[in-house]
This record gives C-alpha cells, structure tokens and sequence, in this order.
C-alpha cells in the first residue's frame, strides 16, 4: 500500500512539474489527502417467508437458473391473477405497488423496500399511486420453468 502511495506521489510531482495548470495539481493534492470512501453494504431482508407470512418451499432439485428482471408498471395498472412456481425476491426502486392476494390479504411495498413473493400462490398486483413502478425481481429457478402462471379465468375487480 506504501509503494502505491509513493507511486500516486511521484506520478503527482511529475505531472504537477510539467505544463499542467495548478487546478489539476490542487485537484490531485486534494485526492491524496482525503481517505477513501468505504464500501457500505446494509442488509434488506432476510427471511424465510414470502410477504404474508407463509414459509418458503425447498429449493428446486436439479440445475439451477437465476433470472433477474426488471419491470416497469405504469400508473394505474393492474396485474391480472398469476402463481409463481418458483421461488423470487426483489427490491422496488421507485413508487408503490399492493400486492392482493386471493383470500384478500394486501401488502404495499413502498419505494426502496424488498419483498419476497409469494410461491404456488395466486395473487395481482396494482400500481395504485400516480408513478409508474419501477421493480428488479430475482427468480430462483430452472430452465424451462415459467416465472409466473397467468390465471386469466379469475377476472379482476
């Protein structure tokens, strides 16, 4: 780490001794004095339950798959009726999206919350807020199985 800053020193001289302007010199000396941004990681979740309490299932046997998706719903819009038969989570980045699940029981995830869906349950969900939502999934799954099931018999309200 010594012989790093010793080199970023020189480096420093150097370019400060030449036809560079005294800004770049000032600014090169302001990144040498300050320390470096730490790394910070927080936890979101963790849990062994979907969002209405309900344990998750055993992981799939066989080969796995991670899917990561993204999903933008607009304003207003409403999912139809669908079941995951696999295992998912995510993190919603921006607005509000309620989750209803088919005994009625509603969660409303708000912008920078994590949510564990639901498995081999039916449920929809609603952007009911005035911003589209923006939400990144992650599937725990395995080739050729769908991420969701659409239940289009069972209408919405």
């Amino acid at each position: 780490m010594k012989k790093m800053m010793n080199l970023v020193l020189a480096a420093t001289l150097l370019i400060c001794g030449t036809t560079v302007s005294m800004t770049s010199c000032k600014e090169a000396k302001a990144q040498e004095d300050s320390p470096a941004q730490q790394v910070v990681s927080t936890e979101l979740i963790r849990t062994s339950q979907s969002w209405d309490g309900v344990e998750l299932p055993d992981y799939l046997q066989g080969r796995p798959e991670l899917v990561a998706m993204k999903y933008v719903f607009p304003a207003g819009q409403k999912l139809g009726w669908h079941h995951h038969p696999v295992m998912n989570y995510g993190i919603l980045v921006q607005g509000e999206l309620t989750i209803i699940g088919q005994d009625g029981k509603e969660k409303t995830v708000h912008e920078g919350e994590p949510v564990v869906e639901m498995v081999n349950t039916i449920h929809h969900g609603e952007n009911r807020g005035k911003k589209d939502v923006i939400l990144y999934m992650f599937y725990l799954s395995q080739k050729d199985l769908p991420l969701a099931v659409q239940h289009p018999e069972i209408p919405l309200e």
